[in-house]
Protein backbone atom coordinates (compact mmCIF):
# COMPACT_ATOMS: atom_id res chain seq x y z
CA UNK A 1 0.00 0.00 0.00
CA UNK A 2 1.48 3.39 -0.94
CA UNK A 3 2.02 5.78 1.64
CA UNK A 4 0.18 9.27 1.78
CA UNK A 5 2.16 12.11 0.17
CA UNK A 6 4.16 14.69 2.39
CA UNK A 7 2.85 18.37 2.65
CA UNK A 8 4.46 21.31 4.01
CA UNK A 9 5.01 22.00 7.51
CA UNK A 10 2.32 24.52 9.01
CA UNK A 11 5.01 26.70 10.88
CA UNK A 12 4.94 29.66 8.60
CA UNK A 13 7.10 30.44 6.04
CA UNK A 14 9.03 26.44 6.59
CA UNK A 15 9.67 24.88 3.54
CA UNK A 16 10.14 20.90 4.95
CA UNK A 17 7.96 17.96 3.94
CA UNK A 18 6.63 16.07 6.25
CA UNK A 19 4.04 13.15 7.06
CA UNK A 20 2.69 14.82 10.51
CA UNK A 21 1.13 18.68 10.51
CA UNK A 22 4.71 20.26 11.79
CA UNK A 23 7.90 18.94 11.03
CA UNK A 24 10.44 17.52 13.47
CA UNK A 25 11.48 21.51 14.38
CA UNK A 26 8.66 22.54 14.90
CA UNK A 27 6.14 20.21 16.38
CA UNK A 28 6.47 22.25 19.92
CA UNK A 29 7.03 25.60 18.56
CA UNK A 30 3.39 26.70 17.98
CA UNK A 31 2.57 29.93 19.53
CA UNK A 32 -0.89 29.86 22.12
CA UNK A 33 -3.69 31.20 21.40
CA UNK A 34 -3.42 34.22 23.25
CA UNK A 35 -0.28 34.90 22.13
CA UNK A 36 -2.09 34.93 18.31
CA UNK A 37 -4.74 37.39 19.32
CA UNK A 38 -7.33 34.96 20.62
CA UNK A 39 -7.43 36.86 24.53
CA UNK A 40 -9.62 37.97 27.21
CA UNK A 41 -10.65 41.28 24.35
CA UNK A 42 -11.27 38.57 21.94
CA UNK A 43 -13.37 36.77 23.63
CA UNK A 44 -15.53 39.67 24.79
CA UNK A 45 -15.80 40.84 21.52
CA UNK A 46 -16.98 37.74 20.39
CA UNK A 47 -19.46 37.29 23.23
CA UNK A 48 -20.39 40.36 21.79
CA UNK A 49 -20.94 39.77 17.99
CA UNK A 50 -22.63 36.57 18.74
CA UNK A 51 -25.16 37.92 20.61
CA UNK A 52 -26.53 40.54 18.21
CA UNK A 53 -26.00 37.95 15.00
CA UNK A 54 -27.03 34.72 16.78
CA UNK A 55 -27.71 32.68 13.94
CA UNK A 56 -25.01 31.14 10.84
CA UNK A 57 -24.54 32.53 8.21
CA UNK A 58 -23.59 29.40 5.88
CA UNK A 59 -26.95 27.36 7.50
CA UNK A 60 -29.26 30.44 6.72
CA UNK A 61 -28.01 30.67 3.12
CA UNK A 62 -29.79 26.70 2.79
CA UNK A 63 -32.95 27.47 4.44
CA UNK A 64 -31.67 26.03 7.99
CA UNK A 65 -31.91 27.67 11.47
CA UNK A 66 -28.91 26.88 13.12
CA UNK A 67 -27.26 28.87 16.24
CA UNK A 68 -24.09 30.60 15.61
CA UNK A 69 -21.25 29.29 17.84
CA UNK A 70 -18.15 30.58 16.26
CA UNK A 71 -16.66 34.04 15.03
CA UNK A 72 -15.12 33.31 11.89
CA UNK A 73 -12.84 35.59 9.86
CA UNK A 74 -14.14 35.76 6.00
CA UNK A 75 -10.74 36.53 4.90
CA UNK A 76 -7.89 35.14 7.11
CA UNK A 77 -6.18 37.22 8.71
CA UNK A 78 -2.76 35.63 9.49
CA UNK A 79 -1.64 37.31 11.78
CA UNK A 80 -2.67 40.60 10.16
CA UNK A 81 -4.01 42.61 13.62
CA UNK A 82 -5.71 45.36 11.28
CA UNK A 83 -8.04 42.53 9.56
CA UNK A 84 -7.73 40.54 13.05
CA UNK A 85 -10.09 42.83 14.59
CA UNK A 86 -11.83 44.37 11.56
CA UNK A 87 -15.57 43.54 12.49
CA UNK A 88 -16.45 43.83 8.76
CA UNK A 89 -14.81 40.71 8.15
CA UNK A 90 -16.44 38.45 10.79
CA UNK A 91 -19.31 36.11 10.55
CA UNK A 92 -21.26 34.44 12.45
CA UNK A 93 -21.20 30.47 11.93
CA UNK A 94 -22.17 26.99 13.47
CA UNK A 95 -18.83 24.85 14.44
CA UNK A 96 -19.82 22.13 11.56
CA UNK A 97 -19.45 25.36 9.02
CA UNK A 98 -16.83 27.01 10.53
CA UNK A 99 -14.84 23.67 10.23
CA UNK A 100 -15.85 22.86 6.66
CA UNK A 101 -15.17 26.57 5.29
CA UNK A 102 -11.49 26.59 6.95
CA UNK A 103 -10.73 22.79 6.05
CA UNK A 104 -11.28 23.89 2.28
CA UNK A 105 -11.00 27.37 1.57
CA UNK A 106 -8.83 28.69 4.20
CA UNK A 107 -6.12 25.89 4.99
CA UNK A 108 -3.76 26.80 2.12
CA UNK A 109 -2.49 30.21 1.36
CA UNK A 110 -3.64 31.90 -2.12
CA UNK A 111 -1.34 34.11 -3.89
CA UNK A 112 -2.30 36.05 -7.06
CA UNK A 113 0.18 37.46 -9.59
Amino acid sequence: MPYKPKTPCRYPGCPELTTNTYCKFHTNDRPSAASRGYDSRWRKARKRFLKANPLCRYCEKEGRITPATVVDHIVPHRGDEKLFWDEGNWQPLCKRCHDRKTRTKDQYQEYSY
